[in-house]
């Protein structure tokens, strides 16, 4: 087949500058062939090189004596002592999702799965966090239904609980939608198996799904704006297959469990192209590859096409040749392709074979770790515009336009569509602050969490980095879990735009201080630029994702308040609503600068929950929408009612932050009080559980109507019909 001129319009439309066009000419001397200038894509795009984020990734914190593997494989794994350990990450699909949102969002699913059990890992709990434009635009019903039965139809086949994670809508994404996909698995800390490649001569093997068309150039298309031609985007987008995944799992744990495998990668993002040369980088080795051997499910591939395609459900591995027939009678007994498409060599060289032709022949080491690195000009995010006084509203009036929002509303559509128990050790299912999984025959159990206020981040980056961490945080606390690490998807627009760069260095700080501060470490993590549309960005949205250890289940907090409880506030009044919940849900108005984050006072508060959990019998973190709306979920959720003691809009309504509420009996609030005072801990009771009012000040509305509008208002925006079970 006769290969396209390699001409500048084809060089441009492979994502590559001029500039870096002219890199490839110095670095191999020639001009490239086709596939050749398809890899350089592949390799040097934003997605998988991260040539505009390295420098400011290198400045986060890393490193922590829990950690067993930080951020550079494919996922981070944390020790949780007696010799287990914790393996996950964070990644997204944004750009496939809205392309085709159930194949995209189901392989984001299938993705970080891989991630998670290419490392020895088998995997116990998922989330997502999405976010979506407005409800009323006419793509966002499409997106909502398709993404969330994407994610459902992948993880509920595959068999891994869904957890939780964040929903939101805002018109920023109306053009971008955002799917972040975290998975988490358990491994034996001292059996993790790594994808850097050793030893000359050895065979790479390819194991799972057979190769297809699917998802070429996805990675490249991941990387770039979108524009009208959106349309033409839709066979970059894998096609996604769950059964095939967990047969794949399975196969790979066995063949892990014999001592035969070297290294192994999963093919994700740039498929054969990027977990080869990631597995050759690594080990300082060279791979040939024969494409010959590739296995296939359509006719005439090109060697184009299959180094290029994203068809999930796929492995390469280097393997010890003495095991070969024992790892393929493993594959074959589960249905899976296994086949020997190349070895490690010495020399520096990525060198492709087909049909007796050299396609290419690159220096392998170029590709990678030589990948374009970039310093981009950024300038600081200005100071927000002040808050002007938002106009006069009752608490309930207030509370009504929370609940009443698809952003503040019960997501349970959501989560009802995702199987929440499969393996049977789901503790604290999705719907109230981190979702808690046993772990396995033990008395252990991890906590899981995802957090980020955009609206935050985006009037000062800096605070809302800090602020989206110490939310991971807290959540943790409140289940009584101790916060081990953590994971990031930061999501921005276009970072060749100077005041877009400026807010992600100004959140990769307060990312860092935060994590720093609070011995939180990040060890893996994604980053995910050009969410744009027709130059219009998204809101600035660095997920955070979170994982907290339970050393014994009785040190679980996953009461429901009783009547009669008290209401105790841990950390300060409300006062601060400037970008709240409230200012833009009943007013519109998105203004004001983020909440300050203290980071000692979070760690206190933290620290002062987790010592003093045998007073408490439920506990929830103070975020968005403040005292009023944190109370609401929390009497809601128990089917009682509450009153709160005040009636001022900005201490029931303020955004401050290292803010808990506890629901406590008559002794334990006394000695919760008590503790408080001792230790220096802001404290006080506002409020009592009960009756089945919701009473803030003399404003009091029926806890029934309340919930039947909690309930519905998802729902309601969606498809404008209320469910059955609202």
């Amino acid at each position: 087949m006769q290969e396209p001129a390699i001409t500048p319009e084809l060089i441009a439309s492979h994502g590559l500058k001029p500039d870096e066009y002219q890199r490839i000419l110095d670095i191999i001397g020639r001009e490239p062939t086709f596939t050749e200038l398809g890899i350089f894509s592949a390799m040097w795009n934003e997605h998988c090189s991260y040539k505009s984020s390295k420098k400011w990734l290198r400045t986060l914190h890393t490193t922590g004596p829990q950690v067993i593997c930080g951020p550079g494989e494919n996922a981070g794994v944390v020790d949780i002592g007696d010799g287990q350990a914790v393996v996950f990450k964070m990644e997204s699909h944004n750009h496939p999702s809205y392309i085709e949102p159930h194949q995209g969002a189901a392989t984001g699913v299938g993705g970080i799965l891989r991630d998670v059990f290419t490392m020895g890992a088998r995997p116990i709990a998922a989330m997502d966090a999405l976010s979506f434009g407005r409800p009323e635009h006419p793509k966002t019903p499409h997106l909502v239904k398709g993404v969330v039965e994407g994610i459902g139809a992948y993880g509920n086949a595959f068999g891994v609980p869904n957890l939780g994670g964040e929903v939101r809508f805002h018109r920023a994404y109306d053009g971008n939608c955002l799917v972040n996909a975290f998975a988490a698995g358990l491994a034996d800390a001292d059996k993790i198996f790594y994808s850097a490649a050793s030893g000359v001569g050895m065979p790479v093997v390819y194991l799972g799904a057979k190769t297809g068309r699917d998802g070429v150039g996805g990675a490249t298309m991941a990387s770039a704006e979108f524009d009208d031609t959106i349309e033409e985007k839709r066979p970059t987008v894998q096609v996604g297959d769950p059964f095939t995944e967990k047969c794949l799992l399975e196969a790979c744990l066995e063949l892990m469990a014999t001592d035969s495998v070297i290294s192994i990668q999963d093919m994700g993002a740039a498929g054969l192209t990027c977990s080869a040369v990631e597995m050759g980088d690594k080990g300082g080795l060279g791979i040939q590859l024969n494409l010959d051997h590739v296995p296939q499910r359509e006719t005439n591939m090109t060697a184009y096409e299959m180094m290029l395609s994203e068809s999930q459900e796929r492995m390469l591995m280097v393997l010890k040749p003495e095991r070969e027939a024992e790892a393929r009678a493993i594959f074959q007994k589960w249905d899976l392709d296994f086949a020997i498409v190349g070895e490690t060599i010495a020399e520096d060289r990525f060198l492709i074979l087909h049909g007796n032709e050299v396609m290419a022949d690159l220096p392998l080491s170029k590709l990678s770790s030589s990948a374009p690195e970039y310093d981009r000009p950024w300038v600081e995010t200005p100071p927000a515009a002040p808050l002007d006084a938002l106009p006069a509203i009752t608490p309930i009036a207030a509370l009504r336009a929370l609940i009443g929002s698809p952003n503040y509303a019960s997501k349970h559509w959501v989560w009802e569509q995702y199987d929440t128990q499969v393996g049977a050790d789901t503790i604290r299912r999705p719907g109230m602050g981190a979702g808690v999984v046993r772990v396995h025959g033990t008395d252990k159990a991890l906590a899981f969490t995802s957090d980020v206020t955009p609206r935050y981040v985006k009037a000062n980056p800096y605070q809302g980095g800090k602020q989206a961490v110490a939310e991971a945080f807290r959540n943790l606390c409140a289940v009584g879990a101790t916060p081990l690490a953590t994971t990031d998807n930061l999501n921005f627009g276009n970072p060749e735009k100077p005041e877009i760069m400026g807010q992600f260095v100004g959140a990769i700080k307060g990312i860092g201080e935060a994590c720093r501060a609070l011995d939180f470490p990040i060890v893996s993590g994604n980053v995910s630029l050009y969410n744009e549309t027709d130059g219009t960005g998204i809101l600035p949205t660095p997920t955070i994702g979170a994982v907290g250890l339970i050393e014994k289940l009785d040190d679980l907090i996953a009461g429901q308040p009783q009547d009669g409880d008290v209401a105790i506030l841990i950390g300060a009044p409300g006062s601060h609503l400037g970008q709240s919940a409230l200012a833009a849900e009943a007013f519109g108005v998105e203004t004001g600068d983020a909440p300050p984050v203290d980071l000692s006072a979070e760690r206190a508060h933290g620290e002062f929950i987790r010592a003093n959990r045998s007073h408490i019998r439920a506990a929830t973190d103070l975020s968005d929408g403040g005292l009023a709306l944190a109370a609401f979920e929390m009497a809601e959720a128990a089917g009682i009612g509450l009153r709160l003691s005040s009636d001022n809009i900005a201490e029931l309504f303020g955004e401050d932050q290292a803010r808990y509420l506890i629901a406590a009996d008559g002794p334990g609030a006394a000695a919760l009080l008590d503790a408080a005072q001792a230790a220096g801990i802001p404290a006080a009771q506002v409020g009592q559980f009960g009756g089945m009012a919701v009473q803030m000040g003399e404003d009091a509305g029926d806890l029934a109507d309340l919930s039947a509008l909690y309930r519905s208002a998802f729902a309601n925006a969606i498809h404008g019909d209320t469910p059955d079970h609202a």
